[in-house]
């Protein structure tokens, strides 16, 4: 059998009856046995449950069936996605023997349409972190050099695709979480805007700002994701009333005549040939007929601390429930109190620790209006400065990382410049928008380059539309 690397090649092979759901998933779990061992881009692999739901698609073809347009497609989901009956556990020990008793509505959703789930994905834990180094299960490895981490917080999502574990993944977006490791992997990642997407059965971490995305190797994939994922669901109360989006007719589309944003005062840092490659995607679109036109956000250079006190502090209000007493790891101790103590001592790791006291901190007597308050109003101006600039553009363009994978360990003991890997990306949580990263090149050491394309809100098909014409004129890899 001819390896299908594709999810929409896939499905469609599937549905036609020229390859069984069962081969495909014989070769992507041959992959994961060649090589997990060395990426640990997953925290279980769920092959019973993969040969079960393969086993159905094939029934169904057979039957005259159609399975769905996700027909025999191998997904992998970020582990903080509830999976009934299997361990969800956010990488963190606090949720050790955790087996939700429901699934997420994305989860319920690829699989009405026909996908077959091949495993849990490691992340840092609770999705804090930009590397996949803060995981209680060990780190995730870059594909390209192993040497180097895999970006975060959804590393083992991005991870899986770029190896070819999975032909497609979920992760969530909170400031970055996937479209960062999508661009250090060389993967295609979409955060789509807030409400399209059902948070019900995502386990949250800063309620305001997270988003489940797909990870895929090619933009038509994302699209076909992102259409069975989305659409109005009634159990997450911020879920926008409206149908799924459709987003495949917009691929095809040329550039010309659209407005393409290069924001002037975007902030500095960049390695040189990351910025190289984003000049040539400018090049590349002016030449097919789009404007280039410049524009500014000059509230964008304060993101990064607005995003650090609204975030945490969302964080220590969510994660107060993690107290030893309703599921997850219980520690004893002598009482109550000490019990949470120990229990909460025991069960989250440093950085989770870090994010939980800022967070409380923020949100104090005293010092709310002169940090959290100030952040949330910092947030407007990051809107209102977006409105301003898609008043000009119809579309932004930025790199994803301002820098290529870095080795593991460089950054551990460096908060604060780990948190600037996210400097280009926590701007659009803050706004709601909808942004993806399309794998552009290489950058220093031969390792891949992200440019990441930013919309308005519900303004995915024309980011589709540009991230598909970049994907056809990217550098050697003209599609």
């Amino acid at each position: 059998m001819a390896e299908l690397s594709n999810a929409v090649d896939i499905a469609n092979a599937v549905r036609n009856g020229s390859v069984s759901a069962v081969a495909v998933l014989d070769q992507y779990l041959a992959r994961i046995d060649a090589r997990e061992s060395s990426i640990h881009a997953f925290n279980l692999v769920t092959r019973e449950q993969a040969r079960s739901m393969a086993a159905k698609v094939d029934a169904d073809v057979k039957a005259g069936r159609d399975p769905g347009p996700l027909a025999g497609v191998p997904i992998a989901l970020k582990d903080n996605m509830c999976t009934r009956g299997v361990p969800t556990t956010c990488s963190s020990r606090i949720l050790d023997g955790w087996k939700p008793p429901y699934d997420a509505t994305v989860v319920t959703r690829l699989a009405e349409a026909g996908a077959v789930f091949v495993g849990k994905t490691n992340l840092d834990e609770f999705a804090m972190g930009s590397s996949t180094e803060n995981s209680a299960f060990g780190v995730t490895y870059n594909p390209h050099d192993t040497s180097r981490v895999s970006g975060g917080s959804s590393g083992g999502s991005a991870a899986a695709v770029a190896a070819g574990f999975a032909a497609a993944s979920l992760g969530s977006d909170t400031g970055g979480s996937i479209r960062q490791p999508a661009a250090l992997c060389g993967v295609v990642g979409v955060k789509p805007t807030y409400g399209t997407v059902s948070r019900y059965g995502l386990v949250a971490f800063a309620s305001s700002l997270d988003q489940i995305g797909p990870f895929t190797v090619d933009v038509r994939d994302a699209a076909v994701l992102l259409e069975a994922m989305s659409g109005h669901d009634p159990l997450d109360s911020t879920s926008i009333p409206q149908p799924a989006l459709s987003l495949q007719a917009s691929l095809d589309r040329d550039v010309k005549g659209l407005r393409i944003g290069r924001i002037t005062d975007l902030p500095g840092g960049s390695d040189s040939e990351v910025e190289a490659r984003l000049a040539e995607s400018f090049d590349a679109l002016a030449a097919a007929g789009a404007t280039i036109v410049d524009v500014e956000l000059p509230s964008m250079k304060y993101g990064l601390t607005a995003y650090y006190l609204i975030a945490p502090a969302e964080a220590s209000s969510n994660l107060a429930r993690y107290d030893g007493v309703r599921y997850g790891l219980r520690v004893d101790a002598a009482d109550t109190n000490a019990m949470y103590m120990a229990t909460r001592a025991a069960g989250f790791g440093d950085e989770v620790k870090r994010r939980i006291m800022l967070g409380t901190y923020a949100l104090s007597a005293g010092y709310y209006d002169a940090y959290y308050g100030k952040a949330l109003k910092v947030r407007r101006l990051i809107s209102d400065d977006f409105a301003r600039a898609y008043q000009k553009a119809d579309v932004l363009l930025t790199p994803t990382s301002p820098i290529v994978a870095f080795p593991v360990g460089a950054k551990v003991d460096d908060p604060l410049s780990m948190y600037l890997c996210d400097v280009f990306t926590i701007p659009t949580n803050l706004a709601g928008h909808p942004a993806m990263s399309v794998p552009f090149g290489t950058g220093a050491h031969g390792l891949p380059v992200g440019v990441q394309v930013l919309a308005p809100t519900l303004g995915e098909s024309v980011m589709f539309q540009v991230a598909a014409h970049l994907e056809r004129v990217a550098p050697g890899g003209a599609k």
